[in-house]
């Protein structure tokens, strides 16, 4: 008899087939319910019923779905504003926008709630959590870092208003993340001036670095790099400035030595020494010279 069972490549077609109509009907019923979630919620949103649109929310907030609880408790402002349930509505509407990741508006109803309710339970952790917005908001290393420095800023004062706080210890753990961003970019300014040639710049902001972040575990990284970048602008400089500059090289690399001994980088600086040495021998023969046949 003839085999009528289908070949290997009609099989793969219809489980192809199908994968295609599962998972189009897949797409179909969550497209559904999710148009009939907005049209529930449209109808929630309409309602006269204060009380009733109350609990809504309460139950889009415990049950995670913040958006449709922001709205809710938004337009319920004018309603429940004044009354007892005034306070807790507009904390929970806070940690609406900021699970939203909406930490501008997040911070501005903290900060707005700690203005109209400075004596609530809940007024120091909006302090704290107002702070804790603009870290959220800080962004890498390479950009503008003024959300940054408002951190550090609230968490300071966060401290200083409330140093018995369980928070103190995590404000003054965000503080000296903040801290190592700034100088992070400080130190990424300093080395874009050295890849472009702006020797001597990149020597004051690698020791501005230094001087800003005295305790920073790269501080021997940071003095090598203000030496090594001294002594390239010592190199490109006019012979009649050069001895005056190597002798500030040989000066910084001797600070260096008595600084950071141990250090990885200390080879490197003793050669940037005896090069130096040799080099301003140089020059004092050379001078010499000329003082001698005139």
């Amino acid at each position: 008899m003839q085999n009528y069972l289908p070949s290997q490549t009609c099989m793969k077609k219809l489980v192809l087939f199908s994968l295609v109509i599962i998972v189009g009907f897949t797409a179909c019923s969550r497209k559904g319910v999710r148009l009939q979630r907005s049209h529930r919620f449209s109808q929630i949103l309409k309602s006269k019923d204060i009380d009733y649109k109350f609990k809504m929310a309460e139950q889009f907030y415990v049950n995670k779905k913040y958006n449709f609880a922001q709205q809710l408790f938004e337009d319920l402002f004018p309603y429940v504003k004044g009354t007892d349930r005034y306070e807790d509505m507009y904390y929970k509407l806070a940690y609406c926008y900021y699970y939203q990741k909406d930490y501008l508006n997040a911070e501005n109803y903290f900060k707005t709630f700690t203005e109209t309710f400075p004596s609530s339970v809940k007024s120091e952790e909006c302090e704290y959590m107002r702070a804790y917005t603009f870290y959220k908001q800080s962004p890498k290393p390479e950009l503008d870092q003024t959300n940054t420095n408002k951190a550090i800023g609230l968490m300071q004062a966060f401290i200083n208003m409330h140093p018995g706080s369980p928070k103190v210890n995590e404000a003054n753990h965000i503080i000296d993340l903040c801290r190592e961003k700034l100088e992070t970019k400080d130190y990424l300014n300093a080395q874009l001036y050295y890849n472009l040639g702006y020797y001597k710049a990149a020597a004051i902001t690698f020791s501005g670095v230094l001087g800003n972040y005295p305790d920073s575990k790269n501080g021997d990284l940071y003095k090598y790099q203000a030496v090594l970048s001294y002594f390239k602008y010592a190199e490109m400089s006019y012979p009649d400035k050069q001895l005056e500059r190597y002798e500030k090289v040989k000066a910084d690399c001797s600070e260096f030595m008595d600084r950071f001994q141990g250090s990885k980088y200390t080879n490197e600086i003793q050669k940037i020494k005896t090069e130096t040495n040799n080099l301003i021998k140089n020059i004092q023969n050379e001078q010499a010279k000329k003082t001698a046949q005139r």
